[in-house]
């Protein structure tokens, strides 16, 4: 019985089955339209090789082109959440990483949000403290981008300057040590690029010192015609004692207020434990508790208390992370009891094998 097929010896061709082995069937007509139509089908199949080469390479140049000319546009994904899972198996291969995170939540809409903002810079900040060796090579692009339009943020509105500063100057001092250390592969990318967003973050520096605050056009009431209860309100109201103490800068009147013993006790009660505070009793020249130098020793000495209006959160139920209000596919009953708040150290603590 011929056998009918290809073969990687002579495709199309007729074959036979003898007891010496498969042989091809010699038959001069048919081997003659077969060598025809073999040719043929070669040379079309040459043809068609070579277009879907050409179309192949010339969709990644288009793609890469792309990507070139929107390097500052963020990966942008159909889904606001990411499914965080630290091992394989049978549904998922793999396991998620900190750059595959900062690539798909959705920061370059968080900065926007007043309520997400200070999250994400102090995210940032920690990232560039130790994590800069962890992300991808899209991941740094990213984090380059999201800070980007962060300093054009604090540039337009004249808001949050120092702790932008902050951040440029720890990912600066981050960045030296780690390109010193450039021979042991440390960071992932060409040198080039880093000592080329070290200047980047220079000029962003700079620009920063340089910026002017306006006043506002428009002429109202301001914080010095309120009455003296009514502003230490409102300094009560600060969780940073370095607001409080420009603010006493000002004037005479709020000079008095941010020296309130009152206000510098609940505000080191905010951030600190009895322990802590207990350890770094200061004493004032009449004997009372200098709680004012207190606060700035106890910040030397511990971290601060954070708080922040809008997180990131993950549900314990399907351990899926995403924006607090933002809808996720949960198969729970009631998915807003599984969900957990994360601070921006929890955040990145998920991702430490």
């Amino acid at each position: 019985m011929p056998f009918l097929g290809q073969d990687w010896r002579s495709p199309g061709q007729n074959w036979v089955k003898t007891g010496d082995g498969w042989k091809r069937f010699l038959d001069e007509q048919s081997n003659f339209v077969s060598d025809i139509n073999s040719y043929c089908n070669v040379e079309l199949n040459k043809e068609n090789l070579y277009n879907n080469l050409n179309y192949d390479i010339a969709a990644k140049k288009r793609r890469k082109d792309c990507l070139n000319n929107n390097t500052k546009i963020q990966y942008q994904h159909q889904e606001k959440w990411i499914y965080v899972h630290k091992g394989s198996t049978k549904e998922r291969h793999g396991y998620c990483t900190l750059g595959e995170a900062f690539n798909r939540l959705d920061f370059s809409s968080a900065i926007q949000d007043s309520r997400r903002f200070n999250y994400v810079v102090r995210l940032l900040e920690l990232i560039a403290k130790s994590q800069l060796t962890s992300l991808s090579g899209i991941a740094q692009k990213n984090y380059m981008n999201i800070l980007e339009k962060v300093v054009q943020k604090v540039l337009k509105d004249q808001q949050n300057i120092r702790l932008i500063k902050e951040l440029l100057q720890t990912l600066y001092s981050s960045l030296c040590t780690l390109v010193q250390r450039m021979g042991k592969s440390v960071l992932v990318g060409n040198i080039n690029f880093w000592v080329y967003r070290m200047e980047t973050i220079v000029n962003w520096q700079q620009q920063l010192n340089n910026i002017q605050i306006t006043a506002p056009a428009a002429k109202g009431m301001t914080l010095i015609d309120l009455p003296l209860c009514l502003q230490l309100n409102i300094m009560q109201r600060l969780t940073d004692g370095r607001d409080i103490a420009c603010l006493g800068q000002v004037s005479s009147d709020l000079r008095v207020l941010s020296d309130d013993r009152l206000l510098w006790k609940k505000l080191c009660q905010y951030h600190f434990t009895e322990r802590q505070i207990r350890k770094r009793i200061i004493l004032s020249d009449k004997g009372q508790l200098d709680w004012k130098n207190m606060y700035f020793k106890l910040v030397r000495c511990y971290p601060r208390r954070e708080q922040y209006a809008n997180t990131l959160q993950l549900c314990r139920h399907c351990h899926i992370l995403c924006w607090k209000g933002t809808e996720h596919p949960c198969t729970a009953n009631n998915p807003e009891s599984f969900l957990v708040s994360l601070s921006p150290q929890d955040f990145i603590n998920l991702f430490r094998f």
